[in-house]
């Protein structure tokens, strides 16, 4: 005696033996061009100086690195920041929060301390662009042997002419904490 699948069930079973039998779908396809050659490799015995710059990106603040001809210090850092993100970093969802001032921003540093000297209070900046600031200071190639998180950064409100600094420190999170034992 034979049996005889339900209705139903032959309906299901048909297409399924169709997929079956005609693989998983994938047509065959000529080799597709997928952009840039990967990249970001030295080669033995060269060196690669680049500089860390903080945007604010769809979830916070994010470390970009762009490739410099040297290892660039506080001012040239932030000269870089100032310019804003490049059109990749753009496409990637970066911005930045520090506003156009008028006036020069500038930095000098020492072992372990960036002095940044903006042109005005600090109570006029988003907190992101506190710490954009801070952030790329911080990674900036300050001379000595400290960590960028162990760095203070002390910003000068109007071009120092405030008596006190407010400072400030950048976590290895991208965030910046008062520093208060100073």
């Amino acid at each position: 005696m034979r049996t005889r699948l339900p209705l139903p069930l032959a309906c299901l079973l048909v297409p399924v033996l169709l997929m079956v039998a005609t693989g998983c779908g994938i047509s065959t396809t000529a080799p597709e061009k997928a952009g840039a050659p990967a990249s970001g490799i030295q080669r033995p015995g060269t060196t690669a100086d680049h500089a860390r710059l903080y945007f604010v990106g769809p979830y916070g603040l994010r470390a970009t690195t762009r490739p410099t001809d040297r290892p660039l210090g506080p001012q040239q850092a932030l000269d870089l920041l100032l310019e804003g993100p490049t059109d990749a970093e753009r496409e990637r969802g970066l911005i930045s929060e520090v506003p156009p001032m008028n006036g020069r921003l500038t930095a000098t540093a020492t072992a372990d301390t960036v002095d940044i000297y903006l042109p005005v209070n600090i109570k006029e900046l988003q907190v992101a662009a506190v710490s954009q600031l801070a952030c790329t200071a911080a990674h900036s190639d300050v001379s000595g042997d400290e960590p960028p998180t162990a760095v203070d950064i002390r910003f000068h409100e109007n071009l120092g002419h405030s008596p006190t600094p407010w400072t400030v420190r950048c976590d290895a999170d991208g965030n910046v904490h008062p520093r208060t034992d100073t």
